[in-house]
């Protein structure tokens, strides 16, 4: 009679849970892993609080002089008066204005330009190490060319922001444009499409969804340029008001204004990713 088989010990079947609990924690906490929005969310506004609170901490302790780091309080009754007397909104008005055109222009030439030097080799060699050369150009260099080309008024703002983004833009969506499977093209020809039809029905919806996150990254920069021809040769504006408080030692304004342009570029970027949520659902697209 053959001996029947030793039962498992109490250690070496709880083993496999062991093993599936520490994958389970794997997949939620590793490399790529997903979370919910809810503790997306919860984790985001925690560094902000807690940053605010070092902030508050630094200043109500006094462990930095006002002239260096104003208060948290300081600063909001700086920006509260400022948007009372109207300063804040005209600033305001005048910045957003400024980097709407100056932006619109520099995507909308950058756009089509990208897509023919990413489609067809003859264009990406005339334009492309052209565009490699210039964007290496310091922007900060074009800020006297343009006051003596434009002036000080928004001509030469909308100048800097096109220098600043136009060139990198174009690159970038060449770039997309490139990564558009080369099996989608040679589907189009098969079906006998001219090129036209291959670019405006296959490659550019294709290479849509790339191309709209490199606006999104540009117009990042475009705030950056914006600011800088503002705070060289302005009359209004964000960048101006904060040169203006620089003379006049008002770090509360210069540390609001600063706080403000964060959290302008905060607010179109998430615009711009819900954006793209809608707009590229179906791709599965999402960043």
């Amino acid at each position: 009679m053959s001996a029947e088989p030793p039962a498992k010990t109490g250690p070496a079947r709880s083993a496999p849970k062991a093993v599936t609990k520490q994958a389970r924690r794997r997949r939620s906490s590793g490399i790529g892993a997903p979370i919910a929005r809810s503790r997306f969310l919860m984790i985001a506004v925690a560094v902000f609080v807690g940053l605010g609170l070092a902030w508050w901490a630094a200043t109500g302790l006094e462990w930095v002089k006002p002239i260096f780091l104003p208060s948290p309080g300081s600063v909001a009754a700086q920006i509260a008066k400022l948007a009372t007397d109207g300063t804040l909104w005209l600033d305001l008005t005048a910045s957003a204005y400024r980097i709407s055109i100056g932006f619109l222009i520099a995507s909308a030439l950058s756009i089509p330009i990208g897509v023919l030097i990413g489609s067809f080799r003859s264009w990406e060699a005339g334009i492309e190490p052209l565009v490699d050369f210039i964007r290496y150009m310091p922007v900060v260099a074009f800020v006297p060319l343009s006051i003596l080309w434009a002036g000080t008024g928004d001509t030469q703002k909308f100048l800097i922001i096109f220098i600043g983004t136009f060139f990198q833009q174009v690159l970038m969506i060449m770039d997309n444009v490139k990564r558009v499977p080369a099996d989608f093209i040679g589907l189009g020809r098969t079906l006998g499409l001219p090129d036209r039809k291959i670019l405006t029905r296959i490659v550019v919806p294709s290479a849509l969804p790339g191309i709209w996150d490199t606006l999104r990254i540009s117009l990042g920069w475009a705030w950056t340029w914006l600011v800088l021809a503002e705070l060289v040769a302005a009359t209004s504006g964000l960048g101006y008001r904060i040169t203006v408080s620089q003379r006049y030692f008002q770090t509360n304004t210069i540390i609001g204004y600063i706080l403000l342009l964060g959290l302008l570029g905060l607010i179109t970027d998430q615009v711009m990713k819900a954006l793209e949520k809608v707009l590229f659902r179906q791709e599965g697209h999402s960043q």
